[in-house]
């Protein structure tokens, strides 16, 4: 067929479902259909564009200018002239980023799982010299090559691995198909998975494993949280022994203390006490002495010995069951060497009874302080 008329023999190469006049597809870059020879799409391959000699390219386009059928020049954004009949705009390329809808793809993960997945090419033409005669239709080779990559991306994982790593399915199959496409003028800029479709068998099983690991989820938590409660409850029973049995080590400390300032003020007092009687006593026998010596003093000192004489023996006989008597009433010195003896048993009476009441006392507190030792060390053993 001649090419000179090339604008109505486009596509005498190509069934005959594309090879409708050039007046009919001049003016649309988009038409819904590859045709029988393209496949399923939303772009048309080629698309054309009658010579008017003076020709103005749009802007994102370039066009492919053919001279007595063979490449003469490509034509960027602008104008230009184009000799009639000899130069003929065979290809009008579109260099602007378009994305494709790749149709649901029924696949088999690495698992036996058969899924629907489905997704959006984004690509744009690169090289239009290879667009133009690297391939009869790059738009259609590359959706069937994207589905192709797609099937075998899946292949290669398992549902799980499908599911939550969507990125690097991506990855893989615009891998693949950024390699294929060179040769046909195309970059491959992105493949995003829109959606991934299991079988309903699988679904209904999906479902269940997430109710299930929900229920795991509420029971796991509500075992850590009766073992936090037990953990802490435990530890403020630990915390209360503890403070309980330093409160009665403390207070036994304290009571330990208390006692001992208290028998060394006793002991001061009574030592003040004697030190006080003993000057009182000899300032009294200085003063007895000196009454002696004067007239009258030998016979008042004998009326108030025989009164403490007579009072002695009251005592005697309240505090002992010994009670010695002077042979010789008269005689002063026997008299006050019996005084004495009689004091000194009486007052060793009277420290015997005081030591044994101090003795119980002692008693008294060390086995109050053994019992609640004993009480701390078993809270201590419990805890």
């Amino acid at each position: 067929m001649n090419r000179a008329l090339r604008p109505a023999s486009l596509f005498s190469k190509l069934p005959t479902s594309l090879s409708t006049p050039p007046q009919t597809r001049s003016l649309s870059y988009m038409l819904d259909g590859f045709g029988s020879a393209g496949g399923g799409g939303s772009w048309q391959w080629p698309v054309t564009k009658a010579n008017t000699v003076f020709n103005i390219v749009p802007q994102g386009h370039k066009y492919i200018v053919e001279r007595f059928g063979k490449l003469h020049s490509i034509q960027d954004s602008g104008w230009f002239i184009a000799i009639p009949v000899i130069d003929q705009i065979a290809y009008v390329i579109d260099i602007r980023e378009r994305a494709m809808d790749i149709t649901p793809q029924s696949a088999i993960t690495r698992d036996n799982v058969s899924v629907e997945v489905s997704g959006n090419l984004f690509i744009k033409f690169q090289d239009p010299q290879a667009a133009a005669y690297g391939a009869l239709n790059p738009l259609y080779s590359v959706t069937q090559h994207a589905q192709s990559a797609m099937r075998s991306a899946i292949g290669e994982m398992e549902l799980d691995e499908i599911l939550h790593g969507r990125a690097r399915l991506n990855a893989l199959i615009k891998g693949s198909l950024q390699e294929a496409a060179l040769p046909w003028g195309l970059e491959i800029r992105r493949y995003e998975i829109t959606e991934i479709t299991p079988d309903h068998q699988i679904r209904i099983a999906m479902d269940k494993q997430a109710a299930a690991e929900r229920a795991r989820r509420e029971h796991v938590l509500k075992a850590e949280g009766d073992k936090q409660r037990a953990q802490l409850t435990s530890e403020g029973v630990k915390i209360s022994l503890t403070n309980e049995s330093e409160g009665n080590l403390i207070r036994i400390k304290n009571e330990a203390e208390a006692a001992k300032q208290k028998i060394l003020l006793e002991a001061e007092g009574q030592a003040e006490a004697i030190r006080l009687t003993a000057e009182a006593q000899g300032r009294a026998l200085e003063i007895i002495a000196s009454k002696l010596n004067e007239k009258g003093g030998e016979d008042a000192a004998r009326l108030a010995l025989a009164r403490d004489y007579v009072q002695m023996y009251g005592d005697m006989g309240q505090k002992s069951n010994t009670i010695m008597f002077n042979d010789r009433p008269a005689d002063v010195n026997a008299l006050l060497s019996q005084a004495v003896m009689s004091m000194n048993a009486a007052n060793n009476v009277t420290k015997t009874a005081e030591l044994e009441r101090g003795n119980e006392a002692s008693g008294k507190e060390a086995s109050e302080k053994e019992t609640i030792s004993e009480e701390a060390e078993t809270k201590k053993i419990e805890s």
